[in-house]
């Protein structure tokens, strides 16, 4: 049995206003401070795909950087950055 057209006008119009009420709450939230800003303590740069399966990551954490390769047979860590070298 298919629902009228009147009902599904006005089920997606009740959609509509709650995930227009939802956006007005986010934005509210982070007016006033309540919803947490970002840019917490670890944060992802830069990525370069190297070829199809690895890619180099650059992470920054805690005012350093880090150099991570991924894909292939196993991740490893390819040094710390600090210093002048490392972007603020």
């Amino acid at each position: 049995m298919l629902p009228s057209l009147t009902s599904l006008l006005i089920t997606l119009l009740a959609l509509a206003v709650v995930l227009g009420l939802i956006l007005l709450a986010q934005r509210l939230a982070r007016i006033t401070g309540l919803a947490p800003k970002g840019g917490g303590r670890l944060r992802l740069e830069e990525t370069l795909a190297l070829d199809p399966r690895r890619r180099l990551h650059l992470i920054a954490c805690d005012g350093r950087q880090v150099l991570l390769l991924t894909g292939g047979g196993r991740d490893q860590v390819i040094g710390w950055l600090s210093g002048p070298e490392a972007r603020p």
